[in-house]
């Protein structure tokens, strides 16, 4: 038997629950500062983290998650505390017990009951959608 093989056993095991497109997690006892860049895929965060965060995925700030600055991603989901900006080209959702103190930039805004955020939200005006043929024809008979 290899050395530590039992251990990759259980470790493998352990992660089977996590989504294909995970690239990575932090988990309590990491303290990290600077600049974080994703390009794909989904990063969860369990840990304080102070900079700024970019990524073209999914950005999950966890239960014990502490975030200082920005976050720019497709798509944010807040169990712990973020303090900044948070921009989410898809989706911000807000789960119950986190909490976000920062502007909100974003065109879909999901609150849990126990979420909480102070700051201002700005989401986009939806462009206005083109007439459909039966909106023509009420129209031309008008």
């Amino acid at each position: 038997m290899a050395f530590g093989s039992n251990k990759m056993d259980s470790r493998r095991s352990e992660l089977s629950h996590l989504p294909d497109d995970w690239v990575g997690w932090l988990e309590p006892g990491v303290e990290l500062e600077g600049r974080m860049k994703v390009s794909v895929g989904l990063i969860r965060l369990n840990t304080h983290f102070k900079g700024e965060i970019i990524s073209d995925g999914v950005v999950v700030v966890h239960d014990q998650g502490e975030i200082e600055g920005e976050i720019r991603s497709r798509v944010v989901s807040i169990t712990g505390k973020v303090k900044g900006a948070v921009h989410a080209r898809e989706r911000l959702e807000i789960k119950e017990h986190g909490i976000l103190l920062g502007d909100i930039y974003t065109p879909c805004l999901l609150v849990d009951p126990g979420g909480f955020f102070d700051g201002q939200c700005h989401m986009p005006t939806p462009e206005p959608a083109a007439p459909g043929i039966k909106e023509l024809e009420v129209r031309k008979h008008s």
